[in-house]
């Protein structure tokens, strides 16, 4: 309901269940939520940004787009070093990335201090970036970061490697999103 009522430009579909994090939690989506998730986002023009935590939930995703349940050209995140989805490593990444069609738009991230090496292996790989808060809480050891100075330290990586970084209205038109405010009640 808060998404039919908020009408966000990007919505998150963690396109998969498993157990998350260390914590006696299973974070449930099945194959039928994400269908009804997904086609809800569709008809309403939101764009899900697909969170796939292992390969498995890229799988689906693409089966997702194959039904018309999403439409291509899909975004996706690839979320690396989350307990117990894919591993914190570059062939795990790799083999993320390798299985990501050609026509979708990706970003990837890895959780605290992996959070700036992934600026750099996302880059490399050809996609885009994530970072922030929810991520990593932490400039440098012990060090509370605050999201402006992850964002900017971000910046710099990117730029140093020949890199460059959009701003909003770019990533608008990279991602035919259509800013909008909220339906009024």
């Amino acid at each position: 309901a808060h998404v039919a009522e908020c009408l966000p430009e990007i919505c998150t579909l963690d396109c998969g269940t498993m157990n998350f994090a260390e914590a006696d939690y299973v974070m449930t989506n099945t194959p039928g939520m994400l269908r009804a998730m997904g086609q809800m986002m569709t008809d309403l023009g939101v764009k899900p940004e697909i969170e796939a935590f292992d390969t498995g939930h890229l799988w689906f995703a693409k089966e997702l787009v194959k039904e018309g349940v999403l439409e291509g050209q899909a975004l996706v995140q690839l979320c690396m070093g989350v307990p117990w989805g894919a591993p914190n490593d570059l062939n795990t990444f790799m083999a993320m990335v390798n299985n990501v069609p050609d026509d979708w738009n990706w970003s990837a991230f890895s959780l605290g201090r992996d959070q700036m090496a992934y600026v750099a292996a996302s880059v490399l790989g050809g996609g885009n970036v994530r970072v922030g808060l929810e991520d990593n809480l932490w400039l440098g050891k012990g060090e509370l970061a605050e999201n402006w100075q992850l964002v900017e330290r971000a910046g710099t990586i990117i730029e140093n490697m020949g890199a460059r970084v959009i701003g909003p209205d770019a990533v608008r038109e990279k991602l035919g999103l259509v800013k909008r405010a909220p339906v009024a009640k």
